[in-house]
């Protein structure tokens, strides 16, 4: 079953992130108070897939009004090759199309050759045209930056 993310989902999805090999999160944004925070500013977007009861996987979507974007997409590793994946990303952007959003993107790290060929295989393109640039908003690196 596909169905949007809830609050209360947050233990089993936080216990499925763990068990995927080569994850990567954040304390403070995947935390949850991070994840609560980004599901009340993005509501029913964000979905889980549901067998049995338990959560076997989780795309956290969301938009700020022009574009919208997938975070940590994953499915359990016994459960992958099932359409679990694909029903995921077809929930999230039939949600985002009814917010009048008409693109979306997604990272992924390069060494996610599970991930990559999925994306490349449902017809996403690989941008090579960009560069992708993070900054860590903390006093110290605000601090850093203001005085360059």
């Amino acid at each position: 079953m596909i169905r949007a993310m809830l609050e209360t989902d947050y233990e089993q999805v936080h216990s499925l992130w763990m068990s995927i090999k080569g994850f990567a999160i954040r304390s403070v944004d995947d935390s949850k108070e991070g994840v609560t925070r980004f599901l009340e500013r993005n509501p029913g977007i964000s979905v889980v897939a549901e067998e049995d009861g338990k959560i076997v996987g989780a795309i956290l979507c969301g938009h700020d009004g022009r574009r919208g974007c997938l975070y940590h997409v994953c499915v359990d590793e016994k459960y992958r090759l099932k359409g679990i994946g694909k029903a995921m990303v077809v929930y999230c952007m039939e949600a985002l199309k009814k917010e009048k959003i008409n693109k979306v993107s997604l990272i992924a790290f390069t060494e996610n050759d599970i991930g990559n060929a999925f994306w490349k295989e449902i017809g996403w393109t690989k941008r090579e045209d960009l560069n992708y640039y993070d900054f860590v908003l903390n006093e110290e690196n605000i601090v850093a930056f203001n005085k360059v």
